[in-house]
């Protein structure tokens, strides 16, 4: 069933979004992002005649209530973005009554999902290691089928549209699913965009295929560079990554963020991309600060030969120019991780050198795709978010779609 093809009306429709949106110390939301996002397919359903009950997570309480992840915080903004007032269920598990009562057209919010250990459906308070742990997760498990049984009661059809979720099997993401039948589980126009989205990459490349792999670890990467390694001509590894790659061939790295025990493997990752002809491009120098803040005293040096107490930052001007080579001319562009600590101005410029070559080469034809928190806070800090083709809403998820995994909030509704 889709979206478009579902009758709503007089019907009421339970939505998982990804509402996980960052807030300030005055519970104040700093990006809205995500839940612009939502909005197609929450529209959608009100105007179809609908009523609508909202849930998602916020921040990872780990099974208890925790003030500062309350989903009441967001609902002002909600109500906003909707331009209708939005009713607030303290708890999730006990919302029948108001989602009972609700008419078409009005809006039911539900507290954090994560206050409940059963919608990650992990254990709770107990070792892996321990004896009794297999007995404790079996428990858990059936008791996170009652609970996604509770939400799925609340509803006549169910609508997964948290793409950020959706790499997870937890109650309100897949395990829901199963009691709804085929005619009455969708996927929100959200989901359907980002699934075409991996879908463009994956198999709709148009070549030259350039991927740029930032952030701080080789190891959070390494499935998705190794799946990556058939199908990119092109391949840009920055970030704190930079300097395990620079230490295991033999560089100084002074102070920098370093995996020591991925040498081996950053140097296999090397002889990959020579066995497969793909052009890897590793920073060649950096900005090196003396301490870890914008104001503090910087110099450009070599990835390879950083003075001790000194640590790299950023890309330096010679690998920002190679990372712009590497994207002019792309065809199909994927970016994933910054190229350096961007949430300091003063160490931005190498995630802005790469989110302007894409922009450029997404002007002049080439399909771009955003992915992952930092690289979207990137382009929106930037002001290019209208310049590149697609900005996904997942991080983990599209990692582990390009990946080539199967994603359990996709598959339980499409099988």
């Amino acid at each position: 069933m889709t979206i478009n093809d579902y009758k709503f009306a007089g019907k009421k429709a339970i939505v998982r979004v990804d509402f996980n949106v960052p807030l300030n110390e005055n519970g104040e939301i700093t990006d809205d992002t995500r839940i612009r996002g939502a909005l197609p397919t929450l529209k959608h359903i009100l105007k179809e005649g609908g009523a609508l009950i909202i849930m998602s997570h916020m921040g990872k309480p780990k099974g208890k209530v925790v003030a500062k992840y309350s989903l009441k915080q967001i609902v002002d903004a909600v109500s906003a973005a909707l331009g209708t007032p939005v009713q607030f269920a303290e708890d999730c598990a006990k919302a029948a009554e108001q989602a009972a009562a609700l008419k078409a057209g009005e809006v039911l919010l539900l507290e954090n999902l994560r206050y409940y250990p059963e919608e990650e459906g992990k254990p709770v308070g107990i070792d892996k290691e321990d004896p009794a742990y297999e007995e404790a997760k079996k428990a858990m498990k059936a008791s996170q089928k009652e609970f996604a049984k509770t939400l799925a009661s609340y509803a006549d059809c169910y609508v997964n549209d948290a793409f950020g979720t959706a790499h997870r099997k937890h109650a309100s993401t897949a395990v829901i699913a199963d009691y709804f039948d085929a005619d009455n589980k969708m996927l929100g126009y959200l989901m359907e965009k980002e699934v075409q989205a991996v879908d463009n990459i994956l198999s709709n490349i148009k070549r030259p295929f350039t991927a740029i792999m930032g952030g701080s670890k080789v190891s959070t990467k390494i499935g998705i560079i190794e799946n990556l390694m058939d199908k990119v001509d092109n391949l840009i590894l920055c970030g704190g990554m930079t300097y395990t790659f620079a230490k295991a061939n033999g560089g100084e790295i002074g102070n920098s963020i370093c995996e020591n025990d991925k040498l081996e493997l950053a140097l296999d990752i090397v002889a990959q991309a020579k066995a497969k002809g793909v052009n890897l491009v590793l920073a060649t120098d950096c900005v090196a600060a003396d301490d870890f803040s914008n104001d503090a005293n910087t110099q450009i040096c070599p990835s390879n030969a950083i003075p001790e107490g000194w640590e790299g930052v950023d890309a330096g001007p010679e690998s920002r120019k190679a990372f712009a080579a590497a994207i002019e001319g792309a065809k199909t562009i994927l970016w994933n991780g910054p190229a350096g600590v961007f949430e300091f101005d003063n160490f931005a410029a190498g995630s802005k050198a790469i989110a302007e070559a894409i922009a450029k080469a997404t002007d002049e034809g080439a399909y771009s795709l955003i992915g992952g928190g930092d690289s979207v806070a990137c382009v929106n800090k930037f002001g290019m978010a209208d310049r590149v083709s697609y900005i996904s809403t997942g991080g983990g998820a599209l990692l582990e779609a390009i990946e080539g995994k199967v994603l359990p909030g996709v598959a339980a509704i499409k099988g």
